[in-house]
């Protein structure tokens, strides 16, 4: 059996290591938040990027004909 202080010091090891292990699971909530806006952030920018890129290839797409027509036509 054991002592009253024995019993004592196990549960005071036990109340830090829960502290610790509270105190990692809000920070890996923190890093989680982040890391989620983050992506969210890159989501958003490269569907931007896809969208001007879209813009760039139509552009091109079509000063591409314009070009043809003037070669067939002159």
């Amino acid at each position: 059996m054991k002592t009253p202080d024995a019993a004592r010091y196990e549960l005071a090891a036990l109340n830090q290591q829960l502290d610790r292990l509270l105190e990692y699971v809000h920070r890996l909530s923190e890093e989680n938040r982040s890391l989620r806006h983050s992506q969210e952030q890159l989501a958003s920018e490269r569907a931007n990027l896809l969208a001007r890129n879209e813009q760039a290839r139509s552009r091109v797409e079509a000063m591409i004909q314009r070009l043809k027509a003037l070669e067939n036509n002159g």
